[in-house]
Protein backbone atom coordinates (compact mmCIF):
# COMPACT_ATOMS: atom_id res chain seq x y z
CA UNK A 1 0.00 0.00 0.00
CA UNK A 2 0.89 3.71 -0.36
CA UNK A 3 3.19 3.17 -3.37
CA UNK A 4 4.58 6.44 -4.70
CA UNK A 5 3.92 5.39 -8.31
CA UNK A 6 0.23 4.86 -7.54
CA UNK A 7 0.14 8.24 -5.80
CA UNK A 8 1.56 9.94 -8.91
CA UNK A 9 -0.88 8.18 -11.23
CA UNK A 10 -3.79 9.15 -8.98
CA UNK A 11 -2.70 12.79 -9.10
CA UNK A 12 -2.18 12.73 -12.89
CA UNK A 13 -5.64 11.25 -13.36
CA UNK A 14 -7.21 14.05 -11.32
CA UNK A 15 -5.18 16.74 -13.10
CA UNK A 16 -6.11 15.78 -16.67
CA UNK A 17 -9.68 14.79 -15.79
CA UNK A 18 -10.20 18.25 -14.32
CA UNK A 19 -8.82 19.92 -17.44
CA UNK A 20 -11.40 18.02 -19.46
CA UNK A 21 -14.51 18.28 -17.32
CA UNK A 22 -14.05 21.95 -16.42
CA UNK A 23 -15.07 22.69 -20.00
CA UNK A 24 -18.62 21.77 -18.96
CA UNK A 25 -18.39 23.20 -15.45
CA UNK A 26 -22.04 23.07 -14.28
CA UNK A 27 -22.03 26.43 -12.50
CA UNK A 28 -20.54 28.47 -15.36
CA UNK A 29 -19.97 27.18 -18.91
CA UNK A 30 -22.59 24.41 -19.14
CA UNK A 31 -25.50 26.75 -18.26
CA UNK A 32 -24.28 29.16 -20.94
CA UNK A 33 -24.07 26.36 -23.54
CA UNK A 34 -27.58 25.12 -22.75
CA UNK A 35 -28.89 28.67 -22.61
CA UNK A 36 -27.43 29.29 -26.09
CA UNK A 37 -29.47 26.46 -27.59
CA UNK A 38 -32.52 26.93 -25.33
CA UNK A 39 -33.51 29.74 -22.98
CA UNK A 40 -35.35 27.44 -20.54
CA UNK A 41 -34.16 27.63 -16.91
CA UNK A 42 -35.58 24.13 -16.33
CA UNK A 43 -33.37 22.74 -19.12
CA UNK A 44 -30.35 24.46 -17.59
CA UNK A 45 -31.04 22.64 -14.34
CA UNK A 46 -31.73 19.36 -16.14
CA UNK A 47 -28.47 19.39 -18.09
CA UNK A 48 -26.49 20.32 -15.00
CA UNK A 49 -27.98 17.18 -13.45
CA UNK A 50 -27.27 15.03 -16.50
CA UNK A 51 -23.55 15.70 -16.18
CA UNK A 52 -23.47 13.56 -13.06
CA UNK A 53 -26.99 12.27 -12.54
CA UNK A 54 -26.82 9.22 -14.81
CA UNK A 55 -24.61 7.55 -12.22
CA UNK A 56 -27.58 7.26 -9.84
CA UNK A 57 -29.19 4.47 -11.85
CA UNK A 58 -26.34 1.96 -11.83
CA UNK A 59 -24.43 2.40 -8.57
CA UNK A 60 -26.15 -0.44 -6.71
CA UNK A 61 -26.08 -2.73 -9.74
CA UNK A 62 -22.33 -2.15 -10.05
CA UNK A 63 -21.80 -2.95 -6.37
CA UNK A 64 -23.86 -6.15 -6.71
CA UNK A 65 -21.16 -7.60 -8.96
CA UNK A 66 -18.15 -5.67 -7.59
CA UNK A 67 -18.43 -7.14 -4.07
CA UNK A 68 -17.20 -10.49 -5.46
CA UNK A 69 -14.41 -9.12 -7.68
CA UNK A 70 -10.85 -9.69 -6.41
CA UNK A 71 -9.67 -6.99 -8.87
CA UNK A 72 -11.44 -3.98 -10.37
CA UNK A 73 -9.01 -2.37 -12.78
CA UNK A 74 -9.99 -4.18 -15.99
CA UNK A 75 -13.60 -3.11 -15.48
CA UNK A 76 -12.56 0.47 -14.76
CA UNK A 77 -10.65 0.58 -18.04
CA UNK A 78 -13.86 -0.20 -19.95
CA UNK A 79 -15.57 2.66 -18.13
CA UNK A 80 -12.74 5.00 -19.13
CA UNK A 81 -13.23 4.16 -22.82
CA UNK A 82 -16.95 4.96 -22.70
CA UNK A 83 -16.35 8.26 -20.88
CA UNK A 84 -13.72 9.38 -23.38
CA UNK A 85 -15.91 8.58 -26.40
CA UNK A 86 -18.95 10.31 -24.89
CA UNK A 87 -17.04 13.52 -24.14
CA UNK A 88 -15.42 13.55 -27.58
CA UNK A 89 -18.85 12.91 -29.13
CA UNK A 90 -20.29 16.08 -27.58
CA UNK A 91 -17.68 18.17 -29.38
CA UNK A 92 -18.26 16.38 -32.68
CA UNK A 93 -22.05 16.81 -32.61
CA UNK A 94 -21.73 20.53 -31.77
CA UNK A 95 -19.33 21.00 -34.68
CA UNK A 96 -21.54 19.07 -37.12
CA UNK A 97 -25.05 20.17 -36.13
CA UNK A 98 -24.81 23.15 -33.76
CA UNK A 99 -25.09 25.87 -36.38
CA UNK A 100 -28.09 24.55 -38.30
CA UNK A 101 -29.86 22.13 -35.95
CA UNK A 102 -29.83 23.58 -32.42
CA UNK A 103 -32.60 21.31 -31.08
CA UNK A 104 -30.89 18.17 -32.39
CA UNK A 105 -27.57 19.38 -30.97
CA UNK A 106 -29.07 19.97 -27.54
CA UNK A 107 -30.66 16.51 -27.62
CA UNK A 108 -27.35 14.84 -28.57
CA UNK A 109 -25.47 16.78 -25.90
CA UNK A 110 -27.97 15.42 -23.38
CA UNK A 111 -27.49 11.84 -24.62
CA UNK A 112 -23.70 12.04 -24.45
CA UNK A 113 -23.76 13.73 -21.04
CA UNK A 114 -25.95 10.89 -19.80
CA UNK A 115 -23.57 8.25 -21.19
CA UNK A 116 -20.62 10.07 -19.62
CA UNK A 117 -22.40 10.15 -16.28
CA UNK A 118 -24.00 6.68 -16.57
CA UNK A 119 -20.62 5.01 -17.10
CA UNK A 120 -19.29 6.89 -14.10
CA UNK A 121 -21.84 5.02 -11.98
CA UNK A 122 -19.82 1.85 -12.52
CA UNK A 123 -16.52 3.70 -12.40
CA UNK A 124 -17.20 5.30 -9.00
CA UNK A 125 -17.52 1.88 -7.34
CA UNK A 126 -14.41 0.46 -8.99
CA UNK A 127 -12.39 3.64 -8.42
CA UNK A 128 -13.20 3.93 -4.70
CA UNK A 129 -12.54 0.25 -4.11
CA UNK A 130 -9.13 0.53 -5.82
CA UNK A 131 -8.25 3.58 -3.71
CA UNK A 132 -9.20 1.66 -0.57
CA UNK A 133 -6.89 -1.21 -1.57
CA UNK A 134 -3.82 0.81 -2.62
CA UNK A 135 -3.79 3.52 0.11
CA UNK A 136 -4.16 3.50 3.91
CA UNK A 137 -6.82 5.75 5.52
CA UNK A 138 -4.49 8.62 6.40
CA UNK A 139 -2.35 8.43 3.25
CA UNK A 140 -5.55 8.41 1.20
CA UNK A 141 -6.39 11.81 2.65
CA UNK A 142 -2.88 12.96 1.73
CA UNK A 143 -2.99 11.70 -1.87
CA UNK A 144 -6.57 12.94 -2.32
CA UNK A 145 -5.56 16.42 -1.22
CA UNK A 146 -2.68 16.38 -3.73
CA UNK A 147 -5.03 15.05 -6.41
CA UNK A 148 -7.57 17.77 -5.71
CA UNK A 149 -4.88 20.46 -5.60
CA UNK A 150 -3.53 19.53 -9.02
CA UNK A 151 -7.07 18.99 -10.29
CA UNK A 152 -7.74 22.59 -9.35
CA UNK A 153 -4.53 23.71 -11.06
CA UNK A 154 -5.63 21.85 -14.19
CA UNK A 155 -9.06 23.43 -13.97
CA UNK A 156 -7.50 26.90 -13.62
CA UNK A 157 -5.54 26.28 -16.82
CA UNK A 158 -8.69 24.95 -18.45
CA UNK A 159 -10.69 27.99 -17.36
CA UNK A 160 -8.11 30.35 -18.84
CA UNK A 161 -8.04 28.36 -22.08
CA UNK A 162 -11.84 28.30 -22.19
CA UNK A 163 -11.95 32.09 -21.85
CA UNK A 164 -9.48 32.41 -24.75
CA UNK A 165 -11.45 30.05 -27.01
CA UNK A 166 -14.80 31.68 -26.17
CA UNK A 167 -13.37 35.08 -27.04
CA UNK A 168 -11.61 33.97 -30.24
CA UNK A 169 -14.39 31.86 -31.78
CA UNK A 170 -18.10 32.43 -32.06
CA UNK A 171 -20.56 29.96 -30.54
CA UNK A 172 -21.44 27.20 -31.17
CA UNK A 173 -18.09 26.36 -32.85
CA UNK A 174 -16.21 27.57 -29.76
CA UNK A 175 -18.14 25.05 -27.64
CA UNK A 176 -17.25 22.24 -30.04
CA UNK A 177 -13.55 23.11 -29.98
CA UNK A 178 -13.60 23.09 -26.18
CA UNK A 179 -15.03 19.58 -25.92
CA UNK A 180 -12.81 17.99 -28.57
CA UNK A 181 -9.57 19.41 -27.17
CA UNK A 182 -10.53 18.62 -23.58
CA UNK A 183 -11.43 15.02 -24.48
CA UNK A 184 -7.90 14.40 -25.76
CA UNK A 185 -6.37 15.86 -22.60
CA UNK A 186 -8.80 13.91 -20.42
CA UNK A 187 -7.64 10.74 -22.15
CA UNK A 188 -4.11 11.22 -20.80
CA UNK A 189 -5.41 11.15 -17.23
CA UNK A 190 -7.59 8.12 -17.87
CA UNK A 191 -4.59 6.27 -19.30
CA UNK A 192 -2.49 7.15 -16.24
CA UNK A 193 -4.89 5.66 -13.69
CA UNK A 194 -5.53 2.64 -15.93
CA UNK A 195 -1.95 1.53 -15.16
CA UNK A 196 -1.99 1.62 -11.33
CA UNK A 197 -0.67 -1.40 -9.45
CA UNK A 198 -3.78 -2.98 -7.91
CA UNK A 199 -3.37 -5.82 -5.37
CA UNK A 200 -5.79 -8.73 -5.31
CA UNK A 201 -8.50 -8.64 -2.65
CA UNK A 202 -9.01 -11.87 -0.71
CA UNK A 203 -11.69 -10.78 1.79
CA UNK A 204 -14.64 -10.63 -0.59
CA UNK A 205 -18.39 -11.28 -0.33
CA UNK A 206 -20.14 -13.91 -2.38
CA UNK A 207 -22.66 -12.44 -4.76
CA UNK A 208 -26.32 -13.02 -3.85
CA UNK A 209 -28.45 -15.19 -6.14
CA UNK A 210 -30.43 -12.20 -7.39
CA UNK A 211 -30.15 -8.42 -7.57
CA UNK A 212 -33.42 -8.09 -5.62
CA UNK A 213 -31.93 -10.13 -2.78
CA UNK A 214 -28.85 -7.92 -2.88
CA UNK A 215 -30.98 -4.77 -2.61
CA UNK A 216 -32.85 -6.19 0.38
CA UNK A 217 -29.58 -7.07 2.14
CA UNK A 218 -28.14 -3.63 1.33
CA UNK A 219 -31.05 -1.77 2.87
CA UNK A 220 -30.90 -4.02 5.94
CA UNK A 221 -27.31 -2.78 6.31
CA UNK A 222 -28.48 0.81 5.91
CA UNK A 223 -31.23 0.32 8.49
CA UNK A 224 -28.92 -1.34 11.04
CA UNK A 225 -25.97 1.06 10.74
CA UNK A 226 -26.94 4.48 12.13
CA UNK A 227 -23.52 5.94 11.28
CA UNK A 228 -24.08 5.11 7.62
CA UNK A 229 -27.61 6.51 7.63
CA UNK A 230 -26.50 9.74 9.28
CA UNK A 231 -23.63 10.16 6.86
CA UNK A 232 -25.78 9.59 3.78
CA UNK A 233 -28.42 12.05 5.02
CA UNK A 234 -25.76 14.70 5.55
CA UNK A 235 -24.15 14.14 2.16
CA UNK A 236 -27.49 14.13 0.33
CA UNK A 237 -28.60 17.41 1.89
CA UNK A 238 -25.18 18.99 1.31
CA UNK A 239 -25.92 18.67 -2.43
CA UNK A 240 -28.72 21.20 -1.96
CA UNK A 241 -26.19 23.89 -2.86
CA UNK A 242 -27.02 22.78 -6.44
CA UNK A 243 -30.53 24.20 -6.05
CA UNK A 244 -29.07 27.65 -6.62
CA UNK A 245 -25.53 27.26 -7.97
CA UNK A 246 -26.23 26.69 -11.71
CA UNK A 247 -28.37 29.83 -11.77
CA UNK A 248 -25.99 32.20 -9.99
CA UNK A 249 -24.06 32.75 -13.23
CA UNK A 250 -27.32 33.58 -15.04
CA UNK A 251 -28.20 36.22 -12.45
CA UNK A 252 -24.65 37.54 -12.70
CA UNK A 253 -25.24 37.92 -16.44
CA UNK A 254 -28.10 40.31 -15.59
CA UNK A 255 -26.19 42.24 -12.93
CA UNK A 256 -22.69 42.62 -14.43
CA UNK A 257 -21.05 42.39 -17.86
CA UNK A 258 -20.12 38.77 -18.61
CA UNK A 259 -17.56 38.56 -21.41
CA UNK A 260 -15.69 35.36 -22.29
CA UNK A 261 -12.73 36.69 -20.30
CA UNK A 262 -14.86 37.25 -17.18
CA UNK A 263 -16.37 33.77 -17.47
CA UNK A 264 -12.88 32.26 -17.74
CA UNK A 265 -11.80 34.35 -14.73
CA UNK A 266 -14.67 33.08 -12.57
CA UNK A 267 -13.90 29.46 -13.50
CA UNK A 268 -10.24 30.00 -12.64
CA UNK A 269 -11.12 31.71 -9.35
CA UNK A 270 -13.31 28.75 -8.38
CA UNK A 271 -10.42 26.40 -9.07
CA UNK A 272 -7.94 28.59 -7.17
CA UNK A 273 -10.26 28.29 -4.18
CA UNK A 274 -10.29 24.52 -4.64
CA UNK A 275 -6.50 24.34 -5.01
CA UNK A 276 -5.61 26.45 -2.00
CA UNK A 277 -8.22 24.82 0.24
CA UNK A 278 -6.59 21.42 -0.23
CA UNK A 279 -3.60 22.50 1.83
CA UNK A 280 -6.04 22.81 4.74
CA UNK A 281 -8.17 19.77 3.82
CA UNK A 282 -5.10 17.55 3.40
CA UNK A 283 -3.69 18.56 6.79
CA UNK A 284 -7.02 18.01 8.55
CA UNK A 285 -7.66 14.66 6.84
CA UNK A 286 -4.17 13.36 7.62
CA UNK A 287 -4.97 14.19 11.27
CA UNK A 288 -8.21 12.18 11.13
CA UNK A 289 -10.49 15.24 11.07
CA UNK A 290 -12.68 14.46 8.06
CA UNK A 291 -15.84 15.36 9.97
CA UNK A 292 -14.51 18.86 10.60
CA UNK A 293 -13.83 19.24 6.87
CA UNK A 294 -17.48 18.39 6.17
CA UNK A 295 -18.68 20.87 8.83
CA UNK A 296 -16.58 23.72 7.42
CA UNK A 297 -17.48 22.96 3.79
CA UNK A 298 -21.22 23.01 4.40
CA UNK A 299 -20.88 26.25 6.37
CA UNK A 300 -18.98 27.74 3.41
CA UNK A 301 -21.87 26.84 1.08
CA UNK A 302 -24.28 28.61 3.41
CA UNK A 303 -22.09 31.71 3.08
CA UNK A 304 -22.09 31.36 -0.73
CA UNK A 305 -25.86 31.73 -0.92
CA UNK A 306 -25.84 34.73 1.39
CA UNK A 307 -23.22 36.41 -0.80
CA UNK A 308 -25.14 35.53 -3.99
CA UNK A 309 -28.29 37.18 -2.68
CA UNK A 310 -26.38 40.42 -2.03
CA UNK A 311 -23.85 40.46 -4.91
CA UNK A 312 -23.81 43.43 -7.28
CA UNK A 313 -20.25 43.63 -8.67
CA UNK A 314 -17.53 41.37 -10.05
CA UNK A 315 -15.64 41.23 -6.75
CA UNK A 316 -18.59 39.65 -4.97
CA UNK A 317 -18.77 36.93 -7.62
CA UNK A 318 -15.02 36.37 -7.42
CA UNK A 319 -15.33 35.78 -3.66
CA UNK A 320 -18.41 33.62 -4.16
CA UNK A 321 -16.82 31.26 -6.70
CA UNK A 322 -13.59 31.09 -4.68
CA UNK A 323 -15.57 29.78 -1.69
CA UNK A 324 -17.54 27.38 -3.91
CA UNK A 325 -14.29 25.80 -5.10
CA UNK A 326 -13.04 25.31 -1.55
CA UNK A 327 -16.33 23.90 -0.26
CA UNK A 328 -16.94 21.42 -3.08
CA UNK A 329 -13.44 19.98 -2.80
CA UNK A 330 -13.86 19.74 0.97
CA UNK A 331 -17.09 17.78 0.64
CA UNK A 332 -15.59 15.44 -1.94
CA UNK A 333 -12.56 14.65 0.20
CA UNK A 334 -14.42 14.35 3.50
CA UNK A 335 -17.20 12.03 2.38
CA UNK A 336 -14.91 10.03 0.11
CA UNK A 337 -12.79 9.19 3.15
CA UNK A 338 -15.56 8.88 5.72
CA UNK A 339 -17.36 6.12 3.82
CA UNK A 340 -14.17 4.05 3.58
CA UNK A 341 -13.54 4.57 7.31
CA UNK A 342 -16.90 3.22 8.47
CA UNK A 343 -17.24 0.44 5.88
CA UNK A 344 -16.26 -3.18 6.72
CA UNK A 345 -13.74 -4.45 4.14
CA UNK A 346 -15.90 -7.26 2.77
CA UNK A 347 -18.91 -4.93 2.35
CA UNK A 348 -16.97 -1.87 1.15
CA UNK A 349 -18.48 -1.81 -2.38
CA UNK A 350 -21.97 -1.96 -0.86
CA UNK A 351 -21.28 0.93 1.53
CA UNK A 352 -19.73 2.99 -1.28
CA UNK A 353 -22.71 2.29 -3.53
CA UNK A 354 -25.30 3.08 -0.86
CA UNK A 355 -23.73 6.45 -0.13
CA UNK A 356 -23.08 7.29 -3.77
CA UNK A 357 -26.44 6.08 -5.03
CA UNK A 358 -28.65 7.76 -2.44
CA UNK A 359 -26.65 10.98 -2.09
CA UNK A 360 -26.41 11.29 -5.89
CA UNK A 361 -30.13 11.99 -5.92
CA UNK A 362 -29.04 15.40 -4.68
CA UNK A 363 -27.56 16.07 -8.11
CA UNK A 364 -31.13 16.55 -9.32
CA UNK A 365 -31.60 19.44 -6.90
CA UNK A 366 -30.68 21.71 -9.83
CA UNK A 367 -33.89 20.61 -11.59
CA UNK A 368 -35.84 21.62 -8.48
CA UNK A 369 -33.92 24.90 -8.56
CA UNK A 370 -35.14 25.59 -12.10
CA UNK A 371 -38.76 25.26 -10.99
CA UNK A 372 -38.21 27.33 -7.84
CA UNK A 373 -36.54 30.08 -9.87
CA UNK A 374 -39.50 30.19 -12.26
CA UNK A 375 -42.00 30.50 -9.39
CA UNK A 376 -40.21 32.39 -6.59
CA UNK A 377 -37.38 34.19 -8.36
CA UNK A 378 -33.79 34.41 -7.17
CA UNK A 379 -34.63 35.47 -3.60
CA UNK A 380 -36.85 32.44 -3.06
CA UNK A 381 -34.20 30.25 -4.65
CA UNK A 382 -31.56 31.34 -2.13
CA UNK A 383 -33.90 31.03 0.86
CA UNK A 384 -34.86 27.43 0.02
CA UNK A 385 -31.20 26.53 -0.54
CA UNK A 386 -30.18 28.02 2.80
CA UNK A 387 -32.88 26.03 4.61
CA UNK A 388 -31.65 22.70 3.19
CA UNK A 389 -27.98 23.51 3.84
CA UNK A 390 -28.67 24.50 7.44
CA UNK A 391 -30.31 21.11 8.08
CA UNK A 392 -27.31 19.38 6.48
CA UNK A 393 -24.91 21.32 8.72
CA UNK A 394 -26.75 20.37 11.89
CA UNK A 395 -26.74 16.66 10.97
CA UNK A 396 -23.04 16.82 10.00
CA UNK A 397 -22.12 17.54 13.63
CA UNK A 398 -22.87 13.84 14.38
CA UNK A 399 -20.68 12.25 11.69
CA UNK A 400 -18.41 9.34 12.73
CA UNK A 401 -14.68 9.79 12.03
CA UNK A 402 -11.39 7.97 12.71
CA UNK A 403 -11.29 7.01 16.41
Amino acid sequence: MDKFSNHIKNVLHGFFLAIGTTIAEPSTILPLIVNYFSGSSVLVGLYASLLRGGAVIVQMFAAFYAQSYPKMLKYLRIVFIFRFLAWFGIGVCIMLFGEDFPSLTLFLIGIFLFIFSFSAGFGAIYFREILAKIFTHKFRGYTTAYRQFFSAVGAIMSGAAAGFVLNRYEPPMSFGYLFIISAVLMGIGLLAFATVDEPEKTNISHKEKSFIKFLKNSFVILKNDPALGNQISTYLLSYSYLIALPFIILEAKERISLSGTVIGLLISVQMVGAALSNFLWGKLSASGKNRLIANISIFFLICVNIIASLAFNIYHYILLFFIVGAAVDGLRLAFGNLILIIAPEEKRPVYIALQANISSLGIFFSVLGGFILGVLGYSGLYIVTLLFLTISFLISLKLKDIQ
